[in-house]
């Protein structure tokens, strides 16, 4: 790997993460941006591009009216896909407590969906389709999960199987072996949000990464001490056979007036959205839309462009264009690859599933820049670790 020159700051032996000739920060002040999946407001070194757009401005999460696009109920923060103890584990992340949603939970108008791929074709082959009900006095509700297989698993209306029902909160017996379980838990994911900010703008304008001022010793987890509400789900060997590779993604719809879904969030890979649309809302919300099948067709080339920028930049190829189109070729479509049976690991040297503490960020990070980037934090920063029995997502943070 190539090594990039070390930036001393005056008042710290701490190496910046990156260096630049060209300062784009100014001292420290206060700005909103994104940060797993929802807007928030922190006192960091605030980013001064050189030059502006539209895209520079929060982005919004192209709901289906302007009171929705603040719910983060819909919002999808993380997916991962491991093994459990009885079979293969997945656990969706929705509504952070960044910003304190004004009703946590899930969104009673909503549809969460975890779609498995079979034949690698990147078409679901099963769905899990998970419905809630309204708040009760303490703030539980009532869900329904069903299992949806074949041809009917990409419709929005099929109506499947029933596999479980019950409350937020309860370990539920699905009935064909599933475990199922939804509610508030803590936060596995960690970000350092100058290096967050400072990689999408390098990605959108094909500049070098640079954190003038930043060094790891001031790194922080801005996700550190914070809630998310889970869906966890884990079929058993005997539902996923076992050494088969399969392909997974995440949906968030909403119900519209005229008795439809519209999508809202479609989440596979990590960190794919803060890569890649951090700065360029129109193509975040197409990405969110669209289907995994369709993804090389419809935003492989606007990929290989802004990897081809930033890897050119940093001169860390012979060829960025060729190489910005291999890595597409991974990316896309956008679906988490994961062989049932198999220790989870999402890092350099594949990407089987992703495990609660696997470090996505330096992961994604680095292979988009073709060059080292470390956010200076790893699993440590996180204030509740992931439990080693079903559910397995973190407790809730005393702090939470």
């Amino acid at each position: 790997m190539m090594s990039l020159p070390a930036f001393r700051s005056p008042e710290s032996n701490d190496s910046t993460l990156l260096v630049s000739s060209r300062p784009s920060y100014a001292n420290r002040a206060e700005f909103t941006w994104w940060c797993c999946g929802s807007p928030f407001t922190l006192t960091i070194a605030a980013f001064r591009p050189q030059h502006s757009t539209e895209g520079e401005q929060a982005l919004s999460h192209h709901l289906d009216s302007p009171a929705a696009r603040q719910d983060v109920r819909l919002d999808i923060t993380d997916l991962y896909v491991f093994r459990g103890i009885v079979g293969t584990a997945f656990v969706l992340n929705v509504s952070h407590s960044l910003n304190g949603p004004a009703i946590p939970g899930f969104h009673p108008e909503g549809m969460y969906e975890l779609k498995i791929d079979l034949d690698g074709d990147a078409v679901e082959e099963i769905t899990y389709r998970f419905t809630f009900g309204e708040q009760d006095g303490t703030g539980g509700q009532h869900y329904t999960v069903r299992r949806i297989a074949g041809t009917d698993a990409a419709d929005a209306f099929a109506v499947g199987t029933l596999a479980g029902e019950g409350g937020t909160g309860e370990r539920l017996p699905g009935r064909n072996g599933e475990r199922i379980w939804a509610g508030k838990a803590g936060d596995p994911f960690w970000i350092e949000p100058t290096v967050l900010r400072a990689v999408g703008h390098a990605v959108q304008y094909g500049t070098t990464i640079t954190v003038d001022g930043w060094a790891s010793r001031t790194a922080v987890n801005a996700c550190a001490g914070h809630t998310v509400y889970s869906i966890v789900l884990e079929l058993p060997d005997g539902e996923l056979p076992v050494s088969r590779r399969i392909g997974v993604w995440a949906l968030s719809s909403l119900r519209t007036d005229a008795g439809g879904w519209r999508s809202i969030n479609r989440a596979g890979l990590p960190m794919i959205h803060p890569l890649f649309a951090q700065f360029d809302e129109r193509l975040g919300g197409d990405m969110n839309t669209g289907r995994p099948r369709d993804d090389r067709a419809m935003f492989g080339s606007a990929l290989v462009k802004k990897i081809t920028g930033i890897v050119a930049a940093h001169g860390t190829s012979e060829d960025p264009d060729g190489y910005a189109r291999r890595l597409v070729s991974r990316l896309l479509p956008n679906v988490l690859p994961y062989f049932v049976g198999t220790p989870a690991s999402f890092g350099f040297a594949e990407w089987n599933g992703r495990a609660l503490t696997d470090n996505a960020p330096d992961v994604m990070f680095s292979i988009a820049a073709n060059t080292p980037v470390a956010l200076g934090i790893g699993k440590e920063s996180v204030v509740e670790p992931p439990s080693a029995s079903f559910p397995y997502v973190p407790a809730v943070p005393a702090v939470g």
